[in-house]
Formats: structure tokens, sequence, C-alpha cells
């Protein structure tokens, strides 16, 4: 038997309303109906309350056992008799009492009746007696009627020659006395009464125990946790089809809203129960929302309002885990807002041009005129920047080529300083364009040019250069991405080929000389501090022998990317990869296969930056955190290594650092459980429901390594040797007993793994610095910091 040891502020119950048809195969609604209170108090369920709601079950378990001898008491007047048809005895004795009653009607004698001698039955008169020969017709004379006609009866041989004696309508006795009827009719009233009698006590008695029952938990002390129903979800329809809409309790109203698709209306809650119990029609709610009613005010003051700091008050309120958490997460809001703060701020802000800021440069004052003019200035700069943007990249393009045909691979890969623009150019730039439209501001309208951003993007092996970031020109990111760089620097290198033989024998020229790099790259052996599979898609599938198709597919991708629109070379060189894409069939390359590999690159990507963004949080000795990435990096990194030991990270290495946070939240948990203050206990206890038990059970139930097994026995010691002790008291002793048998047997619980909270994803340039700053950083002292 379970409790809580604390409730959160919002219970939520889902309602099971579909079930599985086996002998049609396919699923069906569930249409009963369910009740469910305005308010349930949730005292009986908690762990404070155990006492004494031990006890009351206990009596609700005799008081349930004394109605179920009861009811059976009840069934047997109910289902009385022997047979297979059963009724009950009150109406049987009636029904008799009612038989016994019955007098027969009066018959008057007809003339043919009165012919009979008394002594002669009327069986007898009929002949009944008698047998009758076949083929014999019977003459009867009949009395002359009043016109003197006589006529003769005929009864052929199958037919009875005289009516039955006439029966009575209904049953009765045909012979009883006064006295018998007497005795009869007080017997069976007071047989009935009594009966009638016994039945109502036993229906009262069940009545009074079913009261006792249903206030069994009605003391005051088990209503001090009320949990108010806040909101109703309904479904109407089967289960494979169907209409969706919710009831909520508007608390400053004090009444209930429905929000049925774009309708919002005012509601009651016997239209809410209407829809929501089932039972009648095929609407029936599938889940319920209760609050706890001693914070329901809290929302209604936060809507009326909202900036008073009311919100803060909530908060809070709330426990001190979900305090963490919204703090948490306020913070890597507001470093993605500060990340992306810093790329803006490398960029030149656009103003769109408009007809009617255009139209208001010549009727506007002096004072207009010089806004404008600045306005124009800072968008004739932009385009500038542009113009140079393009320009200097083809040029760092042409460098590197010459450079790499005289000098070799070495001088390619330097920066050329002939790229690189300099500040005093930009700034007389700046001056030049900014002096010329002071002197065209007053007569004349500059053109309008195209939204464009540019910024200075420094790109390892080629050079910085300036670029556009737009529609159709260049991503910032993917430029900087190692994949792109390659294909930069090989376009580059087949340059002379491009211009001797045409695009398409560029394209191949520089598709062999990727490839050749990246080769070399996949046979090289990775480092402790450098893993480049990091680095490019191509090295992971070289690394895991992908099939030859998918790595040439893939590769062709890279040469079709639309950011390679910097010069006319790339630009048809990227046409004719695309070209060579269409001419692609499903017989060439499957497809399935294909996305597979990418599917397995993607989780390896995912799984290193979840063993990063572990490492990083152990070294900042945040390892509630940390252990959730390390355990979820562990799973998947396992599923990929059952596939090649290529295909995954160091095993080792999670596993070492999962085991050191356990370790150490084990600790943690120990010192607060013993501290004896019950805030502490009750923190040290949910870290290991939470965390350490979880985590032992996914450890245990795969396969195990010995350091371990040493450390999982290490930390079953310590809290076995808190058992017995005489300086712990009672309290605690009840409570570590409930949790030491989930802590030994792992095999009882079925564990769920979550997945921990999304991060922002890296690029694998990042990614590559990343892991080089903490491979470094733990096998030193300082704190992992990566920029």
């Amino acid at each position: 038997m379970r409790w809580f040891t604390k409730l959160p502020p919002v219970l939520t119950f889902e309602l099971s309303r579909f079930e599985f048809n086996q002998s049609l195969g396919q699923p069906e609604k569930i249409h009963n109906k369910l009740e469910f209170p305005q308010i349930i108090y949730m005292d009986r369920y908690l762990y404070s309350s155990k006492e004494i709601i031990q006890k009351k079950r206990e009596e609700t378990r005799k008081l349930r056992k004394q109605i179920a001898v009861l009811q059976q008491k009840l069934e047997r007047y109910m289902k009385y008799g022997s047979g297979p048809s059963r009724f009950p005895l009150p109406d049987m004795l009636q029904y008799v009492l009612e038989f016994a009653s019955t007098k027969l009607p009066l018959v008057v004698p007809s003339a043919q009746d009165s012919q009979m001698t008394p002594a002669q039955s009327p069986a007898e008169s009929c002949g009944l007696n008698e047998p009758l020969q076949q083929n014999s017709v019977l003459e009867t004379e009949s009395t002359e009627n009043t016109e003197g006609a006589a006529s003769t009866l005929i009864n052929p041989p199958s037919q009875p020659s005289c009516l039955p004696a006439e029966m009575p309508e209904c049953p009765a006795p045909r012979v009883v006395t006064e006295e018998e009827m007497s005795l009869v009719r007080t017997c069976l009233q007071r047989w009935r009464s009594e009966i009638e009698q016994d039945i109502q006590d036993l229906k009262d008695c069940i009545t009074r125990i079913n009261q006792s029952i249903g206030q069994m938990y009605g003391d005051p002390v088990l209503r001090q946790v009320p949990y108010r129903l806040h909101a109703v979800l309904v479904h109407e329809g089967q289960a494979n089809a169907g209409h969706y809409w919710a009831y909520i309790y508007d608390q400053p109203r004090k009444s209930w809203l429905k929000y049925n698709d774009i309708s919002v209306t005012e509601s009651s809650w016997e239209e809410l129960e209407r829809d929501s119990y089932g039972g009648l029609r095929n609407a029936s709610a599938y889940c319920l929302m209760y609050i706890n009613d001693k914070l329901s005010h809290f929302v209604a003051d936060a809507a009326a309002d909202a900036e008073t700091g009311q919100f803060q008050k909530e908060v809070e309120l709330l426990p001190p885990e979900l305090q963490n958490y919204i703090q948490e997460d306020n913070w890597r809001l507001e470093q993605e807002v500060e990340e992306w703060e810093q790329e803006q701020s490398c960029k030149i802000p656009q103003i769109e041009p408009s007809a009617t800021s255009e139209s208001q440069d010549f009727t506007s004052e002096s004072g207009q005129d010089q806004s404008s003019g600045c306005e124009h200035s800072i968008r004739s700069l932009s385009s500038e920047h542009a113009r140079i943007a393009k320009d200097q990249t083809a040029q760092a393009i042409a460098n590197t080529a010459d450079a790499y045909e005289k000098n070799g691979v070495e001088a390619a890969l330097c920066e050329p300083k002939e790229a690189e623009p300099t500040k005093t150019q930009l700034r007389e730039t700046a001056l030049t364009v900014q002096s010329e439209q002071q002197q065209d501001a007053k007569g004349t309208e500059s053109a309008a040019q195209p939204s464009s951003q540019v910024s200075e993007v420094e790109i390892p092996r080629v050079g910085k250069i300036l670029v556009r970031s737009d529609a159709d020109g260049y991503n910032e990111e993917v430029m900087l991405s190692p994949a792109m760089q390659g294909v930069i620097l090989a376009i580059a290198k087949a340059r002379q080929t491009f211009d001797r033989d045409g695009s398409e024998a560029g394209l191949v020229k520089a598709f062999h000389e990727e490839y050749s790099r990246l080769y070399l790259l996949a046979k090289e052996t990775p480092t402790p501090h450098n893993d480049p599979r990091l680095q490019h898609v191509l090295i992971y599938f070289l690394r895991n022998n992908a099939p030859k198709q998918v790595v040439e597919r893939t590769l062709l991708e890279q040469f079709a990317d639309r950011n390679l629109s910097y010069d006319e070379r790339s630009i048809s060189i990227m046409q004719v990869a695309r070209a060579k894409l269409k001419e692609i069939g499903p017989d060439d390359v499957n497809m399935e296969e294909y996305k597979k590999w990418h599917e397995d690159y993607s989780l390896f990507h995912k799984v290193s930056v979840y063993l990063l963004t572990g490492l990083e949080l152990y070294q900042n000795r945040k390892y509630q955190e940390a252990l959730t990435y390390l355990v979820y990096a562990y799973q998947s990194n396992t599923s990929l290594l059952m596939k090649g030991p290529n295909r995954g990270v160091d095993e080792s290495l999670i596993a070492l650092y999962r085991r050191k946070c356990l370790l150490k939240l084990n600790d943690m948990a120990a010192a607060l459980f013993v501290s004896r203050a019950e805030a502490d206990v009750l923190e040290g206890i949910n870290i290991l429901n939470e965390l350490i038990i979880p985590c032992m059970h996914l450890i245990i139930n795969n396969d195990i390594s010995k350091d371990d097994l040493d450390a999982i026995e290490v930390m079953r010691n310590r809290w076995c040797s808190y058992l017995g002790q005489e300086d712990m008291d009672a309290n605690l002793q009840t409570k570590l007993g409930e949790l030491l048998p989930r802590l030994l047997d792992c095999s009882a619980e079925v564990v769920i793994l979550k997945e921990p909270p999304k991060i922002r994803p890296n690029s694998p340039y990042d990614l590559c610095s990343r892991f080089a700053a903490v491979m470094e950083s733990i096998h030193g002292a300082a704190p992992v910091t990566v920029k």
C-alpha cells in the first residue's frame, strides 16, 4: 500500500473510456456512467493520516461483510422457490390468498340439462362412457320449436356429440368451507405481513450501514486538504471519430464556462453532469482536473491583477523542486534571448522602404528630411556591404584555389589576408555612402534595395568574408559548419577543371576531392579530446561501413545546398548536383535504408549532446540534473552500440559518471534522511524515489558491470546500516522499512525512462569545440566553461 507524502497543486485523472474488442478487432468506446464530485478530499491518501485511515478501512471492510450477509438473506426472500423460476415470497403469498378467495360463478341449467336425471353426470349424458362406432350416424330428436319445425343434428365421427361442461373464467377452488377459508386467509395475511416486515428491516439495516460507510471519512480531521474540480474534458462520438470540448471553472465569475472550438459560453453544473457522466448518450468525460482549493483563489487574484506581484507569491507556495524547475527554465529562456540578441547585434539592422516614407521625403520639414536621409544612408550602406560580401567571397575562393595550385594544401588552409576586409575599408565605405546620401536627399529619391543582413564570418580553411543572409543568399550557421567548409574548399580545388571542361567535370572533381578528404578523416584514430564523427555525417557513415549509395547521395546533397550561390562557378556546380539528384531513382538508392542511417546519426548527435550536458552539470555539482541526462544518454547509446562498436560513444565514460552521480546523490539523500528535519527527510525520500531507485532498476535489469554492482551494494549497505539504530526515532524507522523493499528488490517494478528537458542543439562546429573543452575539463579540477 502506497501513500502520498505530498500532493501537487493540480491533480489530473485520466478516465479509461476505450477498450479493444477482440472479436471485432477494433477499439470501442465505453459509455458507462461515472459520477464524480465537485470537491474531493485527499486526506485519506496522505501518509500523515495513515494510522487513522487504516483503522477506518478496517471498519469499512467489516461493514461491507455485514452488508454481504444481509444481501444474501434479502435475496432469499426476493427470489423464493426451489425451481428454475423464482419470485418474491410476499407476492407468492398474496397470489395464494387471491386464489383461495376466488368464488365459482353461478351456472343456469339449460332445457337439455333439465332432462338429465339427477344421478346422471354430464359425461354420461353425452355418452362419453360409451364407445364410438366408426361410420355410424347418431340421430337425435330435438324438441319442437314455436313454429313446429323439427330438425335432426348429425355429428361427424371426429367430433363429440355434445360440448364439455362449462369451465370457470379464472382458477378457483371447487370446494372450500367458510372455516377453511377463514383459517387460510388469517394465516396467509399474517405470514405476508411478517415477511414484509423482515424485508423492510433488512433494507433499513443495509441503508444504515451504507450511510455509515459514506460518512466514514466525513470526520473534519480528514477534510483538511480539499481539491475542487477545475476542468472537465469531454469526448462525444465513438473510438474512431468524435468531437472534443471542455468545461473550465471561472473563479472570478464563480461559474462554469464551456469551450467548444471557437465558441466560449457560460454553462452550469447540470449541463456539465449531463454531458460528462455518460450512460445516456455518446458524450462522456475522459479527463478531470482538480486544483487544491486552498490555492484556487490565487488563480483568480492573478487573473484580476497580473502586475501586482501575485504570481511570485504563487511560485513561492509551490514545492521546492517545482520552484527550482521554474527558475532553471526561466534561466534557459534568458540565455536563449541573450544569445539571440548577441547574434542580432552582429548584424546591421535593415529598414524596409515604403511608398509612404518615400513620398514624405519631399514634403516633410527639415528635421524629418534629416531623419529620412539617415534611413536611406543605412539602407544604401547595407546594399554596399552586400555587394562587397559577394565580391570578397568569390575573391576568397579564388585566392584559396590559386594557393592550392601553386603551393599545395598547406598554403590553401592558411587564412588569406587579402580576403579580410579591414575596419578602415568599412569605415571609408560608410562615410562615402553617407556623404553621397546627404547631398541627394533634398532632390532625388534613392532606389529601393533588396532587404538583406550582412555579417562578417570567419570560415576556417577559407578565411574571413562578409556574407549576406537573406532568402537567396547565405545562412551563417550553415556556412560555419565543417561540411560546408569542406565543400567550399573542394570547389576551389576544382577551379581549373571547371574552367577547362565545364560545370559537370568541375562537380566530379570537387566530389572526389571532398570524398578523399572525408575518407582520410574517417581513417584517423579518435583521441580523447577529438571525435571526427561529430564534424561530418559522412565520417560517421564511413567509419561504420555504410552502403556506397547512401554515402554518395549524402555527399551529392552537400553540393546541392542553396548556400553555395556565392559566385557563378558554385552556382553552376550546385545546379548540376541538383540535376544529378533528380536522376537518382528508387532502384538506385534504398530510401528506407538511407533514412535509417541518418536517423542513427541524429541519435548519435543527440547522445553526444546529452553526454556533454551531463558532464557539464556534474562538474558544476548539479547531480540531479546531470544524472537524468547521463541515464538517457546511456540508454540511447546502448541501442546504437548493438548495431556496431563505432555507432555510439564511449560507453564506459557514460557509466563512470552515471555511477559517480548516483553515489553523490545517495550521500546527499542519506544525509537529508538522518537530519530528522521533516522537510529534509521528505526531500531525501524524493531523491531516492524519483532518481536513485529508478536508475538502479535500469542498471540491474541490463548487463551490469562489476563496478556498477559494487556501487549499488555500497548504496544499499548505507541504508541498511540505519536499521535498528537506537538514536533514530520510530517514525524514521517506519519510513526506512517502506523504502528498503524497493531499494533491495529491483525486479518488482517497471521503470519508464523519461526524456530529460530539451536543450538547444549545437552546430557541428560548436559541438566539436564543446567536446574538446569538456573532455579536457573532466581530467582537471576546474568546472566546465564552454562559450
